[in-house]
């Protein structure tokens, strides 16, 4: 797990390493064991390492491979390199090292761009040839690890986060309308290939692109799994359904074991940490290392499940850390919380991750966590009443109950300069869920979420706040072939038992039912759901600003409306609206936009 970075002209100049250099210094949290950099006349690569696999100087980045001609940087963790390298030796390939990095170069030279069909793990990899010129890009199928791209008239620029690009300058920063249209639509979520700036975008998830020499590009979407029911499982009961589950989900947890130093596990008390942490122990892994974080009740709001993570770190006696997070700490830590952002996150417990992770950092480097179930496997509250519609009933639906707002208040909030006909947020559901693929409209709901927001709320948040702090989250969850599978079963079982139906059948064999038979549970964080203090003041300062008046993103009188009673208007997932729009505005002035 690392930060990367880079640069490649098409207009006959060097490539800028100085910019390179700045880039590779706002990627520093990202990689704190060792740097890198490599140039040669229009292409330049740097590189932050966190040392993982392969912790001698053998696995530094960039990676040349002069017999291949290969240079690479690669940010992520490939589980089943050991494979993949042990098949490529009999290909009569030669290795100088025993890292993951050296397999992804290896890999591409035998199988070209369809290397990423053999590699199960999180990735991006950016490969120059050294004989054509051609650089390829590549993403990992559910996007856990980032790309941001920069494209002006002759130069391409690169980096594992959006603020890394900005460090390096000669970036558009106007807002893009309709990025800002999601934004504040979408609980925070910008479909890739946008960002909020007009001048960065993002490599799409399960994308390979190619770049010539000459700076004509091309691109393709190489994993789409598809939601619908196959007839070699026709036969299948529940219970088989759940069999099969339960070993993929054994298989991934094994997987995401790898490592040259030691795993831990965040657990947050829910079912879906509690079921990494039950399957690992019947792995054997004893003394494991198990995280929670809990902070103060505030407004009347719990903000801890301690209760709960207890439960599962007796049950399986693993070593166990309690982490208690007071107001004061909380507001202290936004700062920091903000900086690490690639864009802003609005959900509430992006602070949470940020503080765990520091705290975690400081102990181990690598750990499991339980994003992606609730995506995978249809624990939200949305998904039930979407069994039984058409589409366009279940677009509104799902509209209803996600979107933070809607078209009228929409109009009511956003800038003159900044306001749409239409409203591209609801097209762009609608048009995703009407894709062919997906059997019914509870099919197309998780294939969406999964594409879509999984990847631009949970995943990068998991991925901003843990890298800020040399940590490596791993998710088990999201091993594609799970992924694959839970795609292919009925909806009905995984809308059973209040969602997550196949998973808690799985759970009752693992871990104890009160953690299952418990109502859903989030990282609770009092102080950003409820403002007031700190927090509240930070806000008011960020949208009362000399900046935010020029930019002009919201009507003043929407945003004073607010003011008058700070905690009055909830989004449908109980999100702060006013912590939305001061969230927003001290992001683009932390980052110097």
């Amino acid at each position: 797990m690392c930060g990367l970075s880079g640069e490649i002209r098409f207009d006959g100049s060097l490539a800028d390493t100085t910019a390179v250099a700045r880039m590779v210094e706002a990627l520093v949290p990202r990689g704190p064991d060792g740097q890198g950099q490599w140039s040669a006349g229009r292409v330049a690569f740097g590189h932050r390492r966190l040392s993982v696999i392969d912790l001698s100087a053998s696995g530094s980045q960039p990676m040349v491979d002069s017999e291949l001609g290969l240079e690479a940087v690669f940010n992520g963790c490939i589980y089943d390199y050991k494979e993949l390298r042990a098949e490529l030796e009999g290909h009569g390939y030669r290795f100088f090292s025993t890292s993951d990095t050296e397999v992804l170069l290896k890999g591409y030279h035998h199988w070209g761009v369809d290397f990423v069909d053999h590699l199960h793990g999180m990735f991006v990899v950016v490969i120059h040839e050294r004989d054509t010129g051609r650089i390829v890009m590549a993403r990992d199928r559910l996007g856990i690890k980032p790309l941001y791209l920069s494209e002006t008239p002759g130069r391409l620029r690169f980096a594992s986060s959006l603020p890394a690009l900005l460090r390096a300058g000669d970036v558009d920063t106007s807002i893009d309308p309709v990025a800002l249209h999601h934004y504040l639509t979408w609980h925070a979520v910008v479909p890739a290939p946008r960002t909020l700036l007009n001048g960065v975008r993002k490599l799409p998830p399960a994308t390979v692109r190619v770049i010539e020499a000459d700076g004509t590009s091309r691109e393709h979407r190489y994993w789409e799994p598809t939601y619908e029911r196959r007839p070699e499982h026709s036969g299948w009961s529940a219970r088989d359904w759940e069999d099969a589950i339960e070993e993929a989900l054994r298989v991934a947890v094994r997987r995401r074991l790898v490592s040259d130093i030691p795993v831990g596990v965040l657990l947050s008390g829910g079912l879906d940490s509690s079921l990494i942490v039950g399957l690992l122990a019947q792995e054997g892994q004893s003394d494991l290392a198990t995280y929670s974080i809990g902070f103060e009740t505030v407004g009347g709001h719990a903000g801890d499940e301690f209760r709960y993570s207890d439960v599962i770190a007796e049950r399986f006696g693993t070593n166990h850390h309690r982490i208690r997070v007071s107001s004061d700490e909380l507001a202290a830590a936004l700062g920091h919380a903000i900086g690490a952002m690639a864009e802003p996150m609005v959900s509430h417990d992006v602070v949470a991750f940020d503080l765990l992770s520091e705290r975690v950092s400081q102990s181990i480097r690598v750990v499991q966590s339980g994003q992606g179930a609730d995506e995978v496997f249809a624990g939200y509250h949305w998904y039930p009443p979407l069994a039984d519609v058409d589409r366009e009933e279940a677009v509104e639906r799902y509209a209803a109950a996600f979107f933070d707002r809607g078209s009228e208040d929409m109009r009511a909030l956003v800038g003159e300069r900044y306001a749409l006909d239409g409203d591209p947020s609801l097209d762009f559901v609608r048009d995703h869920m009407s894709r062919a693929g997906a059997q019914t409209a509870v099919d197309a709901a998780l294939r969406l979420d999964s594409e879509v927001m999984l990847v631009d709320d949970p995943v990068k948040r998991v991925d901003n706040m843990s890298m800020a702090w040399g940590l490596e989250a791993r998710v088990p969850f999201l091993d594609h072939d799970l992924v694959e599978l839970a795609a292919q079963c009925p909806p009905e079982l995984k809308l059973a038992d209040g969602g997550k139906g196949v998973l808690k059948a799985i759970g009752r064999r693992i871990i104890p039912p009160e953690v299952i038979d418990r109502p859903k549970g989030y990282f609770p964080v009092p102080a950003i759901t409820h403002l007031e203090g700190k927090v509240l003041g930070l806000v008011k300062d960020a949208l009362s600003s000399d900046a935010a008046r020029e930019r002009a993103l919201f009507r003043p009188e929407y945003v004073n409306r607010l003011f008058e009673d700070p905690n009055s208007e909830l989004t449908p997932l109980r999100g702060n609206k006013l912590w939305q729009l001061g969230l927003l505005e001290l992001w683009l002035q932390n980052h110097g936009v």
